[in-house]
């Protein structure tokens, strides 16, 4: 493999590492959001932000942890037919599908940045009683899929690899 291709995966793998592991400790942030949401109903008034925020957080979450669940093969998939083949043969599927997953991405990329255009142009805000903007979550979006495609060509080039008999 081209040593451009071995620094970009290294790069890659490296970065959506180091944003799911990240992203793992949203789920701490989230319990507590959710803990106080129900303390507050409880004891006090209720707090209008909790429900919005513990959606906000949760979306970061599975957005940013994604491409970590995908560099460390932790997505579903098909097993009845898969897991009898050989990796080379794996490799082969795994980088026919990835290609789907590709054209996906840049579909969802492409809403996202111009969702986040139009709420950075009109200064969007949610339609609930606390009101928040809506371009962070959104710009969250537009990361998430962005190092979510970037790992898909990462997984491509490591399939590539493993069809030629390479390993990175």
């Amino acid at each position: 493999m081209p040593r451009a291709a071995i620094a970009f995966v290294r790069l890659v793998d490296k970065m959506n590492y180091g944003v799911g592991r990240f992203a793992m400790y949203l789920l701490f942030v989230l319990m507590a959001i959710l803990m106080w949401s129900t303390i507050s109903k409880a004891f006090f008034n209720p707090s209008l932000w909790t429900l919005e925020m513990a959606q906000f957080v949760m979306v970061a979450y599975y957005i940013l942890g994604g491409p970590y669940a995908m560099q460390m093969e932790g997505h579903v998939r098909m097993d009845l037919f898969y897991a009898k083949q050989s990796p080379v043969r794996r490799a082969w599927w795994d980088g026919f599908t990835v290609f789907a997953l590709m054209f996906y991405l840049c579909v969802m990329l492409y809403g996202a940045i111009d969702s986040t255009i139009y709420s950075f142009t009109y200064n969007e805000r949610s339609p609930t009683a606390w009101r928040p903007y809506m371009w962070p979550i959104k710009i969250v979006l537009c990361v998430g899929f962005t190092l979510m495609l970037l790992q898909s060509i990462s997984a491509l080039i490591k399939d590539i690899a493993t069809i030629r008999g390479e390993t990175i």
